[in-house]
């Protein structure tokens, strides 16, 4: 026994194994009851939550900048909270993805203040164009992503006109054929998109400008530049085609196709 008590691993396992053994079975046995053990929960439970559902941690209200009252309104919606909650209780990244989910939200960012305010600030996407496609009227921000559904053309006069398949996929190109065409003033009625590779420029009195695939902008100058000089738009034409860049043609009303064809004829006799 001297000889065991001089061994340094045979007096750690007295001083420090043996009380732990015999703690640990004294543990095991007396957390085997079943009474014990959800007493235990149940005391952890509400430690944990008498923490949480401190005044410091509670959130009151949600405050909402960047957003109209729509949009506003929308996002209420889609967060349905119940207020006061725990701030525990609250996953702001689920929150955030689920607004910055939202069509008209562009970006947002979610973070509790002081005074128990959970805040949201928004960065609502801005409608540059209106989307003119089979199911209806849409508005679109710089990115062809849709902002809202419109009702009628006229509920925004002030926004630009496009349509066809595919054209809400180019939207600068489209913002830039309407800074082009800005001479036209009002006779200009909208560009559409054909066939998802080109754009016709659309005016008034059934009037239509073919634009090429490469260089539209361009294109659509130089129309803008002849009719300065000579007002080719003015006339009775149905269409100028300038598909191909080296050989544009221009179409004339039946009206006009009948005068022309009269006029051979006279000069012909």
């Amino acid at each position: 026994m001297q000889r065991l008590m001089l061994t340094p691993a045979f007096r750690l396992m007295l001083r420090a194994g043996l009380p732990m053994a015999l703690t640990f079975t004294a543990g095991t046995v007396w957390l085997s009851d079943e009474t014990r053990r959800e007493a235990i929960r149940e005391t952890v439970s509400e430690a944990k939550a008498a923490f949480e559902t401190r005044p410091e941690f509670m959130v009151r209200l949600m405050a909402i900048d960047g957003a109209g009252d729509a949009l506003a309104a929308d996002i209420r919606e889609v967060v349905p909270l119940g207020f006061p909650i725990s701030s525990f209780d609250l996953d702001l990244k689920s929150i955030r993805a689920t607004i910055s989910d939202l069509p008209p939200v562009r970006s947002a960012t979610v973070r509790i203040r002081p005074g128990g305010i959970l805040q949201v600030d928004v960065v609502p996407r801005r409608p540059v164009v209106v989307w003119r496609r089979p199911g209806g009227l849409n508005m679109v921000d710089v990115d062809g992503v849709l902002v809202d559904t419109l009702a009628a053309r006229m509920d925004r006069p002030d926004l630009p006109l496009i349509a066809g398949a595919g054209a809400q996929k180019h939207v600068k190109e489209a913002l830039e054929l309407y800074r082009a065409a800005a001479p036209l003033g009002g006779r200009l009625r909208g560009i559409v998109r054909m066939g998802d590779r080109r754009w016709d420029v659309v005016l008034d009195r059934g009037q239509r400008i073919l634009l090429p695939e490469t260089d539209a902008v361009g294109a659509l100058d130089r129309v803008i530049a002849m009719d300065g000089v000579q007002d080719v738009l003015a006339r009775d034409i149905r269409r100028i085609d300038l598909r191909l860049g080296q050989r544009p043609t221009v179409q004339m009303s039946r009206a006009a196709t009948g005068t022309w064809w009269e006029m051979r004829e006279v000069s012909g006799q």
